[in-house]
């Protein structure tokens, strides 16, 4: 049979035009040359579904070859960013001196010296630091000079305890009328006042629906715009406006629970311990009692300000914190040397925040999943 180039042609064709639309219905795809044409035989990449932004969304800019995500808000507003340890340093140096040129400062400052040089003494008095002290080599004897001295140091720290524990006495026992108030007696008024007392970390239900704007220093040409049981009383106490633009959520009514009993316990501590100091000697005092009170009044009240501060720290997070000049002053900078900060508190990587929650998470997955199989068996 004669060889017929164009019939030859015509059937070459028509077999890539069957080739590609088997290829089709089959599911395979071609991919693309660097001279625009299809490939046969060769699966294109199938485009991956990107992840949908959340609301408020992030935005993703790149600065030094970087991409970094961080939160834009309607104010404009930015976090402060992070400082090196020396930085950080010498700013704290600087706000603790102009915080000790003040009257509390000073008062505050020299109480806390008074509590750590007499607790010090009294820890190694305690560990038997000075041998010396002791009573023809009895160092546990009543009469001996170390003995003598830690009925001193505990005397003396005893006393600057009830600064706090007793000194602070009225103020708690208000804010536990406002709260017995409001717990018994469905007294939002009472709330609204304790609102007030903690306006740094408490947030009452509903305050997260208040206009972003509105703050102390205009909340009286704002009043009948709003529900006054949303704010605290007196309206004047109502928490500055957020810088973000986004009010925290309303803190749960425990943890008001716990900040008031915890530090009603630390003055319940506090006046046991001075029952048993100021009203035996240290001849008919238990062994037991002064070591048991102190340690129970450390506790509470410490546990009382670490809830305080994680509280407030959660708020902080959303409403924002405010930026000194050198704050500004840091931010424009690396803006104009595209140093990338994050837009959160702390100036933190969301991504690996992220990884080190999931690890975390995982770890306990996998110590529930341990405990099971070793129940199970």
């Amino acid at each position: 049979m004669p060889y017929d180039p164009v019939e030859t042609s015509s059937m070459t064709s028509l077999k890539h035009e069957r080739e590609d639309s088997a290829d089709v219905t089959r599911g395979s795809s071609s991919t693309t040359r660097h001279d625009g044409t299809i490939g046969l035989n060769q699966r294109a990449p199938v485009p991956r579904p990107q992840p949908q932004e959340s609301v408020g969304a992030a935005f993703v800019t790149h600065a030094a070859d970087a991409e970094v995500q961080a939160r834009e808000y309607a104010t404009g507003y930015h976090f402060p960013p992070k400082y090196s340890v020396k930085e950080q340093t010498q700013m704290a140096l600087v706000s603790f001196w102009e915080f000790y040129n003040t009257g509390f400062g000073f008062f505050l400052t020299i109480y806390s010296l008074n509590v750590v040089a007499w607790g010090g003494m009294l820890f190694l008095l305690l560990c038997n630091a000075a041998p010396a002290m002791c009573l023809d080599g009895d160092c546990n004897h009543i009469d001996s000079p170390r003995r003598i001295w830690i009925e001193t140091d505990s005397q003396i720290l005893n006393a600057l305890f009830c600064v706090t524990g007793l000194g602070l006495a009225p103020w708690r026992f208000r804010d536990a009328y406002y709260l017995f108030k409001y717990r018994y007696g469905k007294d939002r008024f009472a709330l609204r006042r304790l609102a007030a007392i903690h306006r740094g970390w408490f947030r009452l239900d509903g305050s997260e629906t208040l206009p972003p704007h509105l703050g102390p220093k205009n909340i009286e040409e704002a009043v009948g715009t709003f529900d006054v049981d949303k704010v605290p009383y007196p309206l004047e106490a109502i928490p500055d406006a957020p810088l973000t633009g986004e009010r925290a959520p309303p803190t749960k009514l425990r943890q008001m629970d716990y900040v008031v009993w915890l530090q009603l316990s630390n003055t319940g501590f506090q006046v046991c311990l001075c029952a048993f100091m100021w009203a035996m000697d240290r001849y008919s005092r238990p062994s037991w009692s002064t070591g048991l009170f102190v340690c129970l009044a450390c506790v509470v009240g410490c546990a009382a300000g670490v809830l305080i501060g994680a509280e407030g720290k959660a708020v902080k997070k959303i409403e924002g914190v405010p930026l000194t000049k050198k704050d500004h002053e840091r931010l424009a900078r690396d803006k104009e040397l595209g140093i990338p900060h994050y837009n959160n508190y702390g100036d933190k990587d969301p991504a690996a925040e992220a990884a080190k929650k999931d690890k975390k998470q995982g770890r306990s997955w996998f110590r529930r999943s341990e405990k099971t199989k070793f129940a199970d068996v």
